[in-house]
């Protein structure tokens, strides 16, 4: 770790630094941090065992270069930062550091009271004030109706949430099928049936942002098969008919 962090330190030195680091401030840096976040949940997913800590050290770099930002600032360092976390994880497992005999049943319940404690201390007042409006929008829909839930504003069965979907499917359906479609209204329908149909996952203990992630590569998989079986045709892609396609898509689905 010091080692890296001098690594880091040098890379902005004024003095014989490298030019593209310099450059660099919180903000260009953060679409780096969220590739390396996305390359990490990538590696787990597909077992790259072997890849994994290069990625994981791709992504701690990040924390580091925001550490050394913050320095040079005279904000904060890198031994504030583990400090914070460390705080953290003290004060939300007293079961664990504080020898508290919390039930673990309780343990839920007295996790976010902590967080709920902590949030007034920032002057935060809303459950909802501390889930970043920059998460990825599934991620965040989740955050969001566990958040609530937690204080009992949540549906106690399925029947309701799967209710609830084919309500916002019905009201996109209005929507899409008015003389004069209103693009602002129809997105606004589109993005509540979204929103319900993550909490149909939420409620099937599914991760939606991981479960579309699937969706995508086994969709991606099948089109490379269709495009394969297209080309030993000997004919372009889109010179076939949709219908041949989907016999292709067939073809690859029984072959899977």
């Amino acid at each position: 770790m010091t080692r890296l962090l001098a690594i880091m330190a040098r890379l902005r030195d004024p003095q014989g630094g490298c030019p593209w680091d310099l450059k660099q401030d919180f903000a260009s840096i953060v679409p780096h941090t969220l590739e390396e976040a996305y390359e990490v949940a990538d590696a787990i997913e597909r077992g790259d065992w072997e890849g994994l800590p290069g990625e994981l050290g791709d992504l701690l770099f990040q924390v580091v270069f925001y550490a050394q930002l913050g320095k040079e600032k005279q904000w904060f360092d890198f031994e504030e930062v583990a400090r914070r976390i460390s705080d953290k994880l003290e004060r939300r497992h007293p079961h664990v550091f504080a020898e508290a005999q919390i039930p673990e049943a309780e343990l839920k319940a007295n996790w976010e009271a902590t967080k709920s404690a902590e949030r007034a201390d920032k002057g935060e007042h809303s459950l909802l004030d501390d889930i970043p409006r920059a998460m990825p929008a599934l991620t965040r829909a989740v955050k969001i109706q566990k958040r609530v839930a937690s204080v009992g504003f949540d549906w106690d069965s399925l029947g309701p949430v799967v209710g609830k979907v084919h309500e916002e499917v019905d009201e996109v359906l209005e929507e899409a099928h008015q003389l004069v479609v209103d693009q602002e209204k129809l997105t606004e329908e589109v993005g509540d049936l979204l929103f319900a149909v993550t909490n149909l996952a939420r409620h099937l203990q599914v991760n939606p942002e991981q479960a579309l992630r699937r969706a995508n590569d086994k969709f991606d998989r099948r089109f490379r098969g269709v495009e394969r079986l297209a080309a030993e045709s000997g004919r372009e892609l889109d010179a076939h008919s949709l219908a041949q396609l989907e016999a292709y898509w067939q073809r690859v689905k029984e072959q899977e």
